[in-house]
């Protein structure tokens, strides 16, 4: 998806860079091999763009301009597709295992604003500072979310399990996820991740509280992303 968006919008002066927020470098590569793209795809195994960007849920967009500052921070990040997926159709499927049937239906009421997000896009390519979609500094600031002691404690806590699964006592780490879990409830990136490494349809296991069905039931799947804020930033 962001391979079209690149390919539409770099000769207007735009550069796509995709990161994937995986501890196991490997599980990201092949999604990357798959489609070759054309535009930089990293990977972050230590989730560092969670800390660094306010990053809190997958996909999520930056928009950092020509003299590198950031005029939109962290938030969800939808590109048109042609063939949207066809989650209920799969969900329906006696083939599939019951978790993942579970997760694709709340799946299915996940609300998202391709269309409003690359409008916005597309007049910032167009019109660059002088578009109403790009925030001054103060702005960008506001609306990237809290940064308190919590989140600072939470990355740490997400970095140390980090590095005891790298240290190879995969048995260490998941006390500090929790942890991490605990303190930023509303970072998904810190849960899915420690959720898939426990079970690769991120259900319910003994290692932690919750899973992404019963934690997206609490919230609604409607409310799994915020809604895009996509009022002027500043006069124009």
């Amino acid at each position: 998806m962001w391979q079209a968006v690149r390919s539409e919008l770099h000769p207007k002066g735009l550069e796509v860079v995709t990161v994937a927020l995986d501890v196991d470098p490997q599980a990201a590569r092949g999604w990357i091999e798959q489609t070759p793209p054309q535009h930089p795809s990293l990977i972050d195994s230590a989730h560092q763009v969670d800390e660094l960007f306010g990053v809190v849920n997958v996909p999520n967009g930056v928009w950092i301009d020509e003299d590198g500052m950031i005029v939109r921070p962290a938030e969800p990040a939808w590109p048109e597709r042609d063939n949207p997926p066809d989650y209920q159709k799969l969900a329906d499927s006696p083939e599939v295992p019951e978790q993942l049937r579970e997760t694709l239906k709340l799946a299915g009421g996940i609300r998202t604003q391709p269309v409003e997000y690359m409008t916005a896009l597309r007049d910032w390519v167009a019109n660059g500072k002088t578009s109403k979609y790009a925030l001054d500094s103060d702005e960008v600031i506001a609306r990237s979310g809290s940064r308190g002691k919590a989140e600072a404690e939470a990355a740490a806590r997400f970095e140390l399990g980090k590095y005891l699964w790298d240290a190879g006592r995969q048995d260490l780490a998941p006390k500090h996820w929790r942890e991490a879990h605990r303190l930023q409830p509303a970072n998904w990136t810190y849960k899915r991740q420690a959720w898939t490494l426990a079970d690769p349809f991120q259900g319910p296991t003994a290692l932690y509280d919750s899973c992404w069905v019963n934690d997206v039931r609490k919230i609604g799947a409607e409310n799994y992303y915020p809604p895009l804020d996509l009022s002027p930033g500043r006069a124009k």
